[in-house]
């Protein structure tokens, strides 16, 4: 004899329906983003936990992109203050060089290309603004362009327009450092240093032509301690400079494995069992196909079917 299906039979098997539906859509879900919920709502009593994770996760990574934007800055920083340091120790090495062969013919020349690779490090810009000016990062701190510059202007403090704000940069949660210098700190005994040989120069006992005289020697031996002393200080600015870049990128490599840690942390709680997930969508498939026979199965075993024609 037939089973004559009801409304109750449908409704039940089309419930069976939609819930083999849904856990194949779950599932499917899981296996295409290897996730185990798209929402914090699908883990369930973790949620507060995996918030708090992505919450140190962010502070975390937030530190390591200012450490490379901080990194990058003092690498820029390094190489101006190597241009610095170099350019005094041409100068110095022009002086020593005119010393040796007894004229002064090409010092000045040699001088002023120095001087003015000096100050090109001194206004050496990183992202569109100027390094070495403190605050006002819109305004060349350096505003001579040549040696004659450093006589003529009021005094060689008048030369430099930057003020004396000190950039200070957080690399973790406790840590602050001061990663900038300013251009007057840098380039005072570097100006000081050029402004006296140009000095001499348009004096009494210059310029600095032909044979050195005596007065001229005496004051050019005087002046390479002068320069070896600029030299001394750069190398020890450039040295804090050095010790800030080591300490940037022992933080960095901390914060990068804090932050490989807390990654594995957080996948633990969102990373689907793929295995698992893929033979979750399999059962969850042979369901819908048993759900949609059944249903095809009712439709055939319908009271309609079997009234008379009239």
């Amino acid at each position: 004899m037939d089973r004559v299906s009801t409304s109750g039979l449908y409704g039940s098997v089309i419930t069976n329906l939609m819930t083999a539906q849904s856990a194949q859509a779950d599932a499917g879900a899981q296996v295409s983003s290897q996730k185990k919920a798209t929402d914090l709502k699908g883990f369930g009593s973790q949620a507060q936990t995996l918030t708090a994770m992505q919450t140190v996760q962010s502070q975390i990574q937030t530190y390591l992109d200012q450490s490379q934007l901080t990194s990058s800055k003092l690498s820029v920083q390094d190489s101006a203050m190597t241009q610095i340091s170099d350019s005094v120790t041409a100068a110095r090495k022009a002086i020593a060089d005119a010393l040796a062969s007894g004229s002064g013919d090409t010092l000045m020349q040699a001088m002023g290309t120095s001087f003015q690779n000096g100050v090109s490090a001194l206004n050496t810009t990183y992202n569109g603004q100027y390094l070495f000016a403190g605050g006002q990062v819109n305004t060349k701190p350096v505003t001579a362009t040549a040696m004659t510059d450093l006589t003529t202007a009021p005094s060689i403090a008048s030369l430099f327009q930057n003020d004396q704000h000190i950039t200070a940069t957080q690399i973790d949660q406790n840590t602050s450092i001061k990663t900038g210098f300013v251009a007057d700190q840098l380039g005072t005994g570097m100006l000081n240093a050029f402004q006296s040989i140009q000095s001499f120069s348009e004096g009494a006992n210059g310029p600095f032509t032909g044979k050195l005289t005596t007065a001229q020697t005496t004051f050019l031996q005087s002046q390479l301690a002068v320069f070896d002393s600029v030299s001394t200080g750069l190398t020890t600015a450039q040295a804090q400079n050095g010790l800030m870049q080591s300490q940037l990128s022992s933080t960095q490599t901390d914060l990068g494995s804090r932050s490989t840690t807390m990654q594995g942390l957080i996948g633990n709680i969102t990373d689907a069992d793929l295995a698992q997930a893929s033979a979750n969508l399999t059962q969850a498939q042979q369901a819908v196909q048993a759900s949609a026979q059944v249903f095809a199965s009712l439709r055939s075993s319908s009271l309609v079917s079997l009234l008379p024609v009239a």
